[in-house]
């Protein structure tokens, strides 16, 4: 049986080693601990000694305040800080030799690897293999990925690249492509999947933009026609406008992109556009907010979801906070409603944003609601909800008022 070691056992690489662990031998390090029941929990110089593969899933963060959880598009440019990714290469240097394959999974920019990481991992074999994967369903994404992405040094299929290739097939669900390419494109397949993410999300909620302003318009008609045009445009996956991109990677991926536009002298910088828009689209919503609570006479907005999804804790990224941030600055106090991150409201009153509006667990549903209608609280008469999402029913509730952020058809 196969041995493997992942090194970085946080919230992306402990999911991924006990997938892997359903067919291999897997073991972990990490500087804090954790607890698994399919992986052990051992040294550095254990775990490299003992694994055939050598997997290394540790963070390349920015500083906190380039999360986009607050405006960052005016920020001063800045690459990712990769010295957790040098320390771990340098520390495991010695301890390997070439019958060890290395693995990266961790985001870098193009060009990274090469001049970089390289020269820090000579004397094992070394593969870039970064996984498109999305925080609240790593285990799933690990094994339905859309495509596998490997690099190596000079973009050929390399043994190294079969022999991943073959690791990999009995873990998958779906039977994903493998691209193959240099170290460098590996990392530009990676990072520009997740900036077009952005940049689509970024369109789909100008259009919602257009149909506030202009009337007359269900944004979800214009984007469902749009998202069937696959000949020229587009498909149908992030074609529902609603908030803006968010998480622990697409925003600060923008931002670095800068850093690189500017590096290699671009000449343009469609990447602080992206994050420009996104940023606009928060403040639109907040104003928006800020409008229904002075209509109302309401003195709280409630943010329904502060995590950057549902269903996960966690808050990097997250553009409710964005757009909390942009209410708080137009005078409108703020309050959040999410258990996950310790937001536990049993009743409430004022003007809500359903930020987050997948079912939950944690919801105290009104009897009056469909099932697929659940809130993470009691919403109280009188109150009013932005749905950005246009998923509620707009007379669902009794004197409370539902709006269709992006729908202004009379």
């Amino acid at each position: 049986m196969k041995k493997v070691a992942m090194i970085g056992c946080g919230k992306l690489g402990l999911p991924c080693a006990e997938i892997m662990a359903t067919k291999y031998n897997v073991v972990g390090v990490d500087t804090v601990e954790f607890t698994s029941s399919s992986v052990k929990q051992v040294s550095l110089e254990e775990a490299v000694t003992f694994a055939d593969y050598i997997f290394i899933a540790v963070p390349t963060p920015h500083e906190e305040k380039y999360g986009g959880e607050y405006p960052i598009a005016n920020l001063e440019v800045k690459d990712f800080d990769y010295s957790i990714v040098k320390n771990i290469l340098h520390s495991i240097n010695s301890l390997v030799t070439k019958d060890k394959l290395v693995i990266l999974i961790s985001t870098v920019l193009p060009g990274t690897t090469r001049s970089n990481f390289v020269h820090s991992i000579n004397n094992a074999r070394f593969i870039y293999n970064p996984y498109l994967i999305a925080m609240g369903s790593v285990a799933w994404d690990m094994i339905n990925p859309e495509m596998v992405i490997i690099g190596t040094e000079d973009g050929s299929l390399t043994s190294d690249a079969a022999e991943l290739i073959e690791f990999y097939k009995p873990l998958m669900q779906n039977n994903p492509r493998y691209e193959v390419g240099t170290w460098d494109e590996a990392e530009s397949i990676k990072i520009f999947y997740n900036t077009f993410i952005s940049a689509k999300i970024s369109l789909v909620n100008m259009i919602q933009d257009v149909a506030e302003k202009i009337g007359n318009i269900n944004v979800d008609v214009v984007t469902n026609a749009l998202s069937k045009s696959t000949h020229r445009i587009t498909g149908p996956s992030y074609m529902k406008a609603g908030l803006g991109d968010a998480g622990a990677c697409h925003p600060r991926d923008n931002i670095a992109l800068r850093f690189l536009a500017e590096k290699i002298n671009l000449g343009y910088d469609l990447f602080q556009s992206i994050m420009i828009a996104r940023e606009v689209q928060s403040e639109n919503i907040a104003k928006k907010l800020v409008e229904l609570a002075k209509e109302h006479n309401l003195d709280t907005v409630w943010i329904h979801g502060k995590a950057y999804k549902p269903k996960v804790p966690y808050t990097i990224g997250s553009c409710s906070i964005l757009i909390a941030h942009f209410v708080e600055q137009l005078g409108i106090k703020v309050k959040y409603i999410d258990p996950l991150t310790g937001n536990n409201v049993e009743e409430a009153h004022g003007v809500f944003l359903m930020a987050h509006h997948a079912p939950t667990t944690y919801a105290n549903v009104d009897n009056d609601l469909k099932n697929e209608q659940q809130f993470y609280c009691k919403i109280l008469s009188g109150s009013v909800i932005l749905d950005p999402w246009r998923y509620l029913k707009t007379n669902s509730i009794d004197d409370v008022k539902i709006i269709h952020y992006g729908n202004t058809r009379i």
